[in-house]
């Protein structure tokens, strides 16, 4: 379908155009319809979005954006609205993946939609100058090793990164070392802590691992981040840290996908 006819559909046909596509997760207007109307986080992730939309640049003009995970493309219309010159959006469901390109043709905007894995960017070959790094850490089995992969292979200057978090909202002071026999920070709630998730979470299978505030901030750092701004509870705009731990991060990632049989 043209963009020029999705955009003419009309509500009706646009409705059941969206059906078509299955249950949507991300709220989007498509001629004036909405795609999730009943999401149980109200109008997601619009809502969210409002609390944070500031911390980001309000004129993207000429740069690159890298949208991991982008659902229905949520993220990625609102980079283009912004003026990014290029917006690609990866997402590892192809039926996510449809639903951004249809939504894409009603918006009338030119953004590249691609089947992904976070653990396959280094095979983009080329960096950007934002990477939404949206609602997708708590999903992965591998999180560390997705975030050294983000900095190593895509992550040009700016990233947006989102995950939901549970426990404690304080992170204390980390020291660089610890005693073998100083345990006390393992008992505090604002050290650096992941939930493991075994089976479900929230009736999902996927979530695998949830941080706390305090081991969120500890992994972007750990990855080779700096975190620039903290807009909103689980909301982290970071920038790319130009230090000799690239060099690091690098072999770690090296040795973690050797052993994982990660290409």
């Amino acid at each position: 379908m043209s963009v020029e006819t999705a955009a003419a559909l009309s509500a009706t046909e646009t409705q059941r155009r969206i059906d078509d596509f299955g249950a949507w997760f991300q709220n989007l207007n498509l001629n004036g319809v909405q795609t999730a109307p009943n999401h149980f986080l109200g109008d997601y992730p619009a809502v969210k979005f409002a609390g944070f939309a500031h911390a980001l640049p309000e004129d993207l003009t000429g740069k690159s954006v890298l949208d991991i995970g982008c659902n229905a493309g949520f993220y990625s219309l609102e980079m283009k609205r912004r003026g990014a010159e290029r917006v690609l959006g990866v997402d590892f469901d192809e039926r996510y993946l449809a639903q951004a390109r249809f939504a894409a043709e009603v918006r009338g905007v030119d953004i590249e939609f691609r089947q992904l894995s976070v653990y396959d960017v280094g095979t983009l070959g080329e960096k950007f100058d934002l990477v939404i790094f949206m609602g997708v850490l708590y999903h992965l089995r591998h999180p560390l090793l997705a975030l050294d992969l983000v900095r190593e292979h895509v992550a040009k200057d700016l990233m947006l990164f989102q995950s939901m978090q549970r426990g404690s909202t304080d992170a204390m002071k980390v020291e660089t070392d610890y005693d073998f026999w100083q345990t006390e920070m393992f008992s505090r709630p604002d050290f650096p802590m992941m939930y493991f998730i075994e089976h479900k979470y929230a009736g999902d299978p996927t979530n695998w691992w949830i941080p706390n505030r305090a081991c969120t901030e500890a992994m972007l750092r750990s990855a080779g981040f700096e975190i620039i701004a903290h807009p909103e509870d689980e909301v982290f705009v970071c920038r790319v840290k130009d230090t000799d731990a690239d060099t690091d991060v690098a072999r770690a990632t090296k040795q973690a996908k050797e052993s994982l049989q990660v290409a």
